[in-house]
């Protein structure tokens, strides 16, 4: 069900996408801008290893500020005005805060193995942490994608318990069978798969068996 606030401002869903620290953040910057593309509201929360990170991963340059991050990323991809907002990790008055402002949904991608570990124990240290909490309290869906390997099982035993709370494990593996020619087609593979997950409405990949 959709929140007033997302109903009024003509957006589909409301979907926060959170990125900690870990390798493969071309994942997540594929999904915002999908999901913009989508007509979906997007909530972007960033910790600060995931800044360092993206300055690795990518050539795209990292500002500092909160405001500098929505300002870049709202301007990539072509949002409309208030479809994508930026949060800080201690920015406790924003809306993923509270149930009463919880997205649609949640995807935390990549996923380091320590932000499981405090998803999965519940601390709420941040806010990316806390939006998580909140998402789980209320029912809403979150998908974790944890990238590493291998798994030990203090992971795995931080998955299971995850997934007994109704989150969705969803390591980014690609897969061949489409044999794909680029790494921007193996990563729009993990994302559509996502969005299918979101049930939000993508022509990235055909799902099996379907003529698209």
């Amino acid at each position: 069900m959709q929140n007033d606030v997302t109903a009024s401002e003509g957006f589909d869903k409301t979907i926060c996408v959170a990125m900690t620290g870990a390798s493969g953040i071309q994942y997540a910057l594929r999904l915002i801008e999908c999901l913009i593309n989508a007509n979906c509201e997007v909530y972007v929360l960033m910790s600060k290893p995931a800044q360092i990170v993206m300055g690795m991963d990518t050539n795209i340059p990292v500002p500092s500020r909160t405001a500098d991050v929505q300002k870049q990323f709202a301007s990539m991809y072509g949002a409309r005005p208030g479809q994508l907002k930026a949060f800080g990790q201690q920015e406790w008055t924003a809306p993923v805060a509270s149930g009463s402002g919880a997205p649609d949904a949640m995807v935390i991608c990549p996923c380091t193995t320590g932000t499981l570990a405090s998803v999965a124990a519940g601390t709420c240290n941040s806010l990316l942490e806390r939006a998580a909490d909140v998402v789980i309290k209320e029912g809403k869906k979150l998908i974790v994608m944890p990238r590493e390997m291998p798994f030990s099982l203090i992971h795995l035993e931080n998955m299971q318990r995850l997934a007994r709370a109704g989150v969705v494990i969803m390591p980014p593996n690609p897969a061949f069978y489409n044999l794909p020619k680029t790494v921007d087609e193996l990563i729009d593979f993990v994302v559509a798969r996502v969005m299918d997950q979101l049930e939000v409405k993508q022509t990235l990949m055909p799902r099996w068996g379907i003529e698209e």
